[in-house]
Order: C-alpha cells, then structure tokens, then sequence
C-alpha cells in the first residue's frame, strides 16, 4: 500500500510539473490551447473522432441584397414640430434601437413583378389564387374627377416605370414579399457554397419549393451542387455522411421583413450625420451628441425644403411632394420637384445613412399596429406593437410539416402555454395594455373609433402631400388590407453580432493586466 502511494504521488507530481511546464510555454495545461477546440472541454471541433460538434468559424454578417447598414442608438422619437393635427400620437419619448439593415431605396414596380412571375411560374398551375392575391390594385389610380386612366394601364407594367416604387400593394402584401425575398436570397447563398444546385430552380413546384426553415427542419432537400473540400468537411455529420446548412453555419441571412415603426423613424433622422467626432478606426469612439433638432430625413446642412448648397442644386427641393393646393411639380420649364408623381426609386437626396425617399416620393408601410399613445405605453429598448407569438407546428407524432406551398406550417402560441412565463403571460399582445383588461381600453371598430388590431402604421410623407407629413416623427394608419396610390414599402433585416457594424468587436475590450507574483 505504502508503494503504491508513493507511485501515485509520483505521477502525480510528472502531471503537475508537466502541467506548470506547459503553461510556462503557452500551452494553456494539459489541454493545450487549440484554436479549433472548445474552452470548456478542450473536446475538438468539427472532429468526427471527437463528437462531431460543428462550429463555424467566427465572422461578421455582410449586407444582403439592395441593403445599407444602420448603426443602432438613442433619440427622440416622436414629433419635431407642431401638432397641426391635433392627433397627440407622437409624442416624443426617448428611446433606444438596436443596429439594423434598412432597403436603399423603396422595393420598385421591377422588383415586385420578379416576385410575380416567381409566383406565376411555382404555383400558377395548381394554386392560382396565389399569384392573384400578389398583384398590386393598379385601381388605386382611380379617382371620380380625374384622367389617371393611363396609369392604370401603364404604371406598374411598362418598362419605363420599372424604377419607380411599387403602390397599390397592401400591408399583406408586403409582409408575403418579404418573405420570399428572403427564401430566395437563402437559396441563392446555399447555390453558392455548393449545398443546392441551381438545377432545381426549374424543378420547384407547389409544396416542392425552397423555404429557408423547412429547410433547415430537413423538409427541403434539393439536389446537392458541387462543394469545395473544406465545405464538405464542415457540412459533414459525425460519421462522415453530407449534412444539409443551419443558421448556426453562418451562411443564411436572417429574414428580410417590414421595419418596425421606431427603426423606420430611427433609419429616416439619420442622426449619425450629426456626430461631431465620428470614428470609423476600431476602440476609437465619436461623441454622444446630437447638435440639432431635425425636421426632415435629410439633417441639417439642409434644414429646410430646399438646398441650401452652392451650384447647380441651389434652391431645389429635396424631397417629392405636394408644395399647394394644385401644385404638384411647379411650372413648365421650372419643375420644382421634377415629378407629378413618383419618382424614381433614387431620385432626390439620400440621407446620412445612405438611404433614399424616407421623406417624400411615397408614404411607407412599416410593421407596427396603430394606436394614439404606444410610444408612451410601449418598452424603451427596440419599442413595437404587433407581437402575436407564434411556434412551430408539430403533428400528433411530434413531426414538423410544411403546408401546400411547401412552408413550414407554424402556430399561435396559447394563453396556457404563457401563463408561467415572467415575461410575457399571453401568446397574443397586440393589445397589450391598450385594450385588453389591464387597461380597461377597448376600442369598437366602426361604432366608436377606425383602429382595430388590423390598422398598420404608414411613415412619411408621399408625392401627393404636403410639407407636413415629411417629418419622419408624423404617423397615420390604415387597414392591412387596404392600398393606395401614395403608400408603398421598403424591407429591414435583423443585425447580428457588433452593433457598431463589421470588423468592430461588442463591448470595450480592454488589454488583460498583468498578474503580479
């Protein structure tokens, strides 16, 4: 016994020395310190002998297709100028929005009809009604005491419109258009990196087309297409069999989807432009200040309607819209806006963000569902009402499934199910503290009110308003299902990882001291 104790004290000394040896050189202990191996096991990744565990190497988001970055901040939501309404639904509060991705420009009559005929050659056979259900009211050109025939005919389908933005598209609409843009932008990011094959685009039909969470549920296999070496042994299970992408493989974008209203108005002020010390160089930092109140999306080296700049600009308007009664583009030979109704897409001034028309040219659906004071009632942090919970759906044998045009099927999430949370007690809030029992609010749709849990927000002004509905901070509504000839959208996508946008890191990362002995 007394022999082996000392042999075991001896091994035991070797593995503390050996040990102390390799943290002396670097080694990080027994483990070692591998670039490619986990910090709280030392266990391998991407190592089939070890697990299998994959893990994909550390990187930044890139910008998705027609997107511009939108570093997250405080402001003042709400009004920057007289209520001459009198509504008293934008009041200004403080709040914060997280980093963001925002359209350039407004989604354009091009845009929607590649989303059509998509539709048109998918499912026009078998479910017609979907691409019917898609295409814009070109009606809304109408009117009792006016020749806006022509635009009926022409403004969506002639080439020469292709530029200009997309109306008559409701906030249905809107929401479907984002997202097949996103299950397209997926598609093609797996076609790049191998995993799908571009053969299968004309193959697709029905329930037999790409969705990005069916496919990451494994409802969607598609034929694989040609991938590199280190593809192949990142998208590979444990036993050496191809495994299809998940979002954890950092190859997917997150959804494309209508912004909320607090980042439209965020994307629209642009107040970075007002920085007086911005830093573009890593652990560098700007000032937090913001020097004026602004009134449109432009800033403030153009405070008012027009420009202000020396040249050839001097003096003309910023931005599309109504200057009077009868005026909608000034005289012949003078247009003051150049346009009698929507200009292009990229007409007129962009703002500090890069972003086009969020003052002017057409009023915007964004995501959120009316009601006079949620900029008081709702949270401080990323602020939006509209949340209606949802799951995936799973059948009697706890299976996934997809619907008829090939979706993974989804469900509301319960009362039941929330009532044990602590931050949330119920699957739907839209009227979360403005019409259900907490607030002893209700609202009587077509008796006592217009504003029912269907009415969206729509942000800015159009070509055919006045200067006042330019603000970014004014608001009116209207019913999901409805469109008009002055409304159009454009998408937002999530930002995941830095907020302050790519190659910064989270946080203040300051050097490690140095332990004294």
């Amino acid at each position: 016994m007394h022999r082996l104790t000392s042999l075991s004290l001896i091994v035991g000394t070797s593995v503390v020395m050996s040990m102390s040896a390799c943290s002396k050189n670097g080694g990080g202990g027994l483990f070692g310190k591998k670039k490619d191996a986990s910090s709280a096991t030392g266990w391998n990744y991407n190592d089939p002998k070890m697990g299998g565990f994959s893990v994909a190497k550390s990187k930044d988001q890139f910008t998705g297709p027609g997107l511009v970055f939108v570093q997250g901040g405080t402001f003042a939501m709400g009004a920057t100028e007289q209520d001459v309404m009198g509504d008293w639904n934008n009041i200004p509060r403080r709040i914060t929005v997280s980093s963001f991705y925002i359209d350039e420009n407004e989604v354009s009559n091009v845009n929607y009809r590649e989303y059509l005929f998509w539709l048109s050659r998918v499912y026009g056979e078998s479910f017609p009604d979907v691409y019917r259900g898609a295409l814009p009211d070109s009606l809304v050109w109408r009117s009792e005491l006016a020749y806006n025939e022509p635009l009926v005919e022409y403004y969506f389908r002639h080439p020469a419109y292709n530029d200009y933005p997309v109306v008559g598209v409701s906030w249905k609409q809107a929401t479907d258009y984002a997202k097949w843009r996103s299950n397209r932008v997926n598609e093609k990011l797996l076609m790049d990196a191998g995993l799908l094959s571009k053969a299968d685009i004309m193959n697709q039909a029905d329930d037999n087309t790409f969705d990005s969470k069916a496919y990451m549920a494994g409802l969607y296999e598609g034929t694989p297409g040609k991938m590199t070496k280190s593809a192949k042994k990142q998208f590979a299970n444990a036993d050496g069999s191809p495994r299809g992408a998940q979002f954890e493989d950092g190859i997917m974008l997150p959804n494309y989807r209508l912004p909320t209203e607090a980042e439209w108005e965020y994307a629209a002020l642009g107040y970075i432009g007002q920085n007086p010390n911005p830093s573009k160089k890593e652990g560098k930092r700007g000032e937090e200040l913001i020097l004026n109140k602004q009134i449109y999306s432009w800033g403030t080296n153009n405070a008012g309607l027009r420009d202000i700049r020396r040249g050839n600009w001097q003096g003309q308007f910023l931005a599309n819209f109504k200057r009077g009664s009868g005026d909608n583009m000034g005289m012949a030979g003078g247009l003051n806006d150049r346009a009698s109704i929507p200009a292009p897409v990229r007409s007129f001034f962009p703002n500090n963000f890069g972003v086009y028309n969020m003052s002017g040219n057409v009023s915007e659906w964004v995501n959120d569902v009316y009601r006079p004071l949620t900029t008081i009632d709702g949270d401080d942090f990323n602020y939006f009402r509209g949340n209606k919970f949802q799951t995936v759906y799973q059948n009697e044998n706890k299976e996934f499934e997809k619907d008829s045009l090939g979706v993974l099927k989804m469900r509301d999430v319960t009362d039941e199910e929330s009532a044990s949370r602590l931050n949330y007690q119920k699957g739907d809030v839209i009227n979360y503290l403005d019409g259900d029992s907490l607030s002893l609010v209700e609202y009587g749709y077509g008796i006592t009110t217009l504003i029912n849990d269907k009415s969206r927000v729509i942000k800015g002004g159009s070509w055919n308003d006045r200067a006042y509905w330019l603000s970014p901070g004014t608001r009116r509504y209207m019913q999901e299902e409805m469109a008009t000839n002055t409304v159009g959208f454009r998408c937002a996508m999530d930002r995941v990882g830095s907020p302050e946008g790519n190659k910064f890191k989270t946080g203040q990362v300051f050097r490690a001291q140095r332990q004294k002995r």
